[in-house]
């Protein structure tokens, strides 16, 4: 394998990444037992708004940012609750967010970790999302808001703000200290209190901008997980995530063959998913570029079975099964088909 074709120790991106108006469904983590717990089915509540509820085991899954803002709007008038998007987001935790949240917490300090969010969020997560840091003389900001009008989303801001503060905290420990919140809803007064309780300071509401400030001299805090080595490869890895985002539909579509294989359920239907697009819709895409995604799915396999059977480490087994085979046997008939002999006689010409 030449050089250039090493992606860090990978032969390329694990996942392909949200598309205009999508984002990762990790923002509906544990979204079907809060159901169940106030009597409602969450199948029945997705299929509302189109979301497939195969998205609940697959948090790298992605979904429309419209539906899923739709959704929690539906949610908070069926279980009569003002405040759903808050306390939904109580039992959810920063792991929301993804590699993001492991490239934060091994930051040197607390600017730096949330540069990391603010760079990489609208890549790995949704670029819908709009995350900005604002350094003033002595305060600080997080601001966030949406690339698109979402239309009413006062449910995805509540829990937007209790999930960045859950991050923040963690990152500063008990030094990070928020002075106060704001955000672009009109709640009922009521409301306000508890919205203080759980974001744990003062709520300024009907505000331009959605926003957690905070002492700009937090900005140097430093991170007790601070973890240099961490950083630098998982950030040039989002570097590169970041790079190959402006390429090809056709490579975007590798990269989810190349991600998904070893789930097992690497199928043009999900494809079509993932992408928000028809499964004709998808076809028509890579006829335009000369090839299909059976053709593709063949291809990424035989590069990847190459690569593996360089790994002394990987046995034949293990090779079958990242490559989305259920059997070894099934791997080495194709493999033969490929190249025209066997994974082991392969294998074993590679030590001549």
């Amino acid at each position: 394998m030449s050089e250039d074709a090493i992606f860090f120790g990978l032969e390329g991106p694990l996942d392909a990444v949200p598309g205009k108006g999508q984002m990762r469904a990790a923002n509906l983590r544990g979204f079907s037992d809060f159901a169940r717990g106030h009597g409602r089915d969450a199948r029945a509540i997705l299929e509302r708004t189109g979301i497939d509820m195969r998205a609940l085991g697959d948090p790298d899954s992605h979904v429309g940012a419209q539906a899923l803002v739709d959704t929690f709007e539906y949610c908070s008038s069926l279980f009569e609750d003002p405040l759903f998007g808050l306390h939904f987001a109580q039992g959810q935790d920063a792991e929301v967010f993804g590699c993001i949240t492991a490239l934060a917490r091994a930051a040197a300090d607390l600017r730096t970790a949330i540069d990391a969010l603010v760079s990489y969020l609208p890549i790995i997560h949704s670029p819908e999302a709009a995350p900005e840091l604002v350094e003033g003389e002595r305060s600080a900001e997080l601001r966030w808001g949406v690339v698109h009008d979402l239309g009413i989303n006062d449910q995805a801001n509540l829990q937007a703000v209790v999930l960045q503060m859950k991050l923040l905290r963690q990152l500063g420990g008990a030094d990070f200290t928020p002075r106060y919140v704001q955000l672009a809803i009109d709640p009922r007064p009521c409301d306000v209190a508890e919205i203080e309780r759980v974001v744990g300071c003062r709520l300024h509401v009907r505000a331009p901008v959605n926003a957690i400030g905070f002492q700009r001299a937090h900005l140097d805090l430093p991170l007790a997980s601070s973890n240099r080595l961490l950083y630098r490869l998982l950030g040039g890895y989002l570097d590169r995530v970041r790079s190959a985002n402006r390429i090809t539909f056709t490579q975007r579509v590798r990269d989810y063959i190349r991600g998904d294989l070893p789930k097992g359920h690497c199928t043009i239907e999900r494809a079509a998913e993932r992408f928000a697009v028809s499964v004709r819709t998808l076809q028509g895409r890579l006829a335009e570029e000369q090839t299909s995604f059976s053709a593709m799915v063949e291809d990424v396999r035989r590069t990847l079975a190459e690569s593996y059977l360089r790994r002394p480490d990987a046995s034949l087994d293990e090779i079958a099964e990242w490559l989305g085979y259920g059997e070894q046997t099934s791997f080495g008939r194709a493999f033969k088909r490929w190249t025209g002999t066997t994974p082991q006689k392969y294998r074993q010409d590679l030590k001549v």
